[in-house]
């Protein structure tokens, strides 16, 4: 079975905008054992649309297309499938009666204008939009299957969930299954994990490994193709347990896993208290931290002391240490860590120092240079990192990496 998905829209093919529609819908096609074999995208015009539609009937079993839907002058998907499959262009009564329909139910006026993402190919079955003004529609194209969804993801989720999906499962003549399992890294690189993860795949049984990295992670995809659904779940489940006793603690979690939901369920589990102090990060692992609902229950506070005549007021940081040490120093992250802890009467606090850049950094410590630090009631630690990349980049693989800590300690309390 093949299967297409074709992205309409001048914000994709001009960078404007990251097409996570196309891969939302390869995503979840996976998943229930689909592939995707192409992707196209093309720009809001009339030629390059039904020029895409063209290239695709007759190869295609399936096309999903999403964007250009909607009511303004630049949505003409619907005008150019109807020119591509040779139909007019008519008002469809049953978009129609949606489209005023979800204005009542809104309590809005409908605009005359909007009534223009009612015109659609004539003689075309509807995919219904609980979540929108916009209705989708099926057409067939040389034996091709084309749905045209709107572009605005939350639209083109349910649509696609609710109508796309069981559709071409209801056709779906093939026996080959697929099942993935999905395990997360971090601290090791792509070619370091696969150097460990060898002997894990077993092509030959149709267990097979894939790696994405998801800075600043990596994820490890067990993929097993087959026709029956036990073997497939015993030949992943072998799989895993391979793959998790040769990357250790550098594996912390598996499918909708996050490293922020795997250390608060630590941190529930444990019962212990936390509280930090940042400075590069500006506050960014307090976020992480407290995104989470029921934070509150173990993290008590946390302090972003930017300046060092912050870390002296707020966390007792010696002036003296911050001259001889440098802001940006072991000995001042211990110090930070066990200021806040003293000051919040938190079980641990973790503490963060570096030099973000652009700017800022030295011959002795370069832009990327961090230091961690963690304080327990009898004992501390800390560590310097050396990152690589934009501001950006640095801040967030340290925030990650402060999470991690978390992790690790966590795990080894009783």
């Amino acid at each position: 079975m093949k299967i297409a998905i074709l992205s309409i829209g001048d914000e994709v093919i001009f960078g404007e905008i990251v097409d996570t529609n196309a891969a939302h819908i390869s995503s979840r096609l996976y998943d229930v054992g689909l592939k995707v074999q192409r992707q196209l995208s093309v720009g809001d015009s009339d030629l390059d649309i039904i020029e895409a539609i063209e290239s695709l009937a007759g190869h295609a079993d399936f096309v999903i297309a999403t964007g250009g839907l909607g009511p303004t002058v630049d949505d003409i998907t619907a005008r150019a499938a109807a020119k591509a499959a040779g139909r007019r262009l008519v008002l469809n009564d049953e978009a129609l009666a949606h489209l005023h329909g979800f204005y009542k139910k809104a309590g809005r006026d409908l605009l005359p204008a909007s009534e223009k993402q009612c015109l659609l190919p004539a003689k075309t079955h509807l995919i219904p939009n609980p979540s929108g003004t916009a209705s989708g529609f099926v057409l067939a194209i040389k034996g091709t299957s084309f749905f045209f969804l709107p572009g605005v993801p939350v639209e083109m989720k349910r649509m696609l969930e609710e109508t796309v999906i069981p559709a071409i499962m209801a056709q779906n003549r093939q026996l080959q299954l697929v099942r993935t399992r999905v395990l997360k890294v971090f601290g090791l690189s792509e070619p370091e994990i696969e150097n460990l993860l060898q002997g894990v795949a077993r092509p030959d049984a149709g267990l097979t490994i894939a790696y994405c990295v998801m800075f600043p992670e990596v994820q490890v995809k067990l993929r097993a193709e087959g026709k029956d659904e036990a073997v497939l779940a015993k030949l992943l489940a072998e799989g895993a347990a391979s793959a998790a006793g040769k990357l250790g603690d550098y594996l912390y979690g598996e499918g909708d896993d996050t490293i922020d939901s795997v250390v608060a369920r630590l941190f529930a589990d444990k019962g212990v208290t936390l509280s930090l102090a940042e400075s590069c990060t500006g506050g960014l692992v307090a976020k992480r931290i407290t995104d989470l609902a029921g934070s509150s229950a173990y993290f008590m506070e946390g302090a972003v002391t930017y300046s060092n005549a912050a870390k002296t007021r707020v966390l007792a940081v010696p002036a003296a240490l911050l001259e001889e040490q440098g802001a940006v120093s072991s000995a001042v992250a211990i110090s930070m860590a066990k200021g806040i802890r003293r000051l919040s009467g938190s079980d641990i606090a973790l503490s963060v120092t570096g030099i973000a850049g652009p700017e800022g950094g030295t011959a002795d410590k370069p832009v990327g240079t961090v230091f961690l630090a963690l304080a327990g009631r009898s004992d501390s630690m800390s560590k310097r990192y050396n990152f690589f990349g934009d501001r950006e980049r640095i801040r967030t693989i340290t925030s990650f990496t402060a999470i991690d800590w978390l992790r690790r300690y966590l795990l080894t309390l009783p």
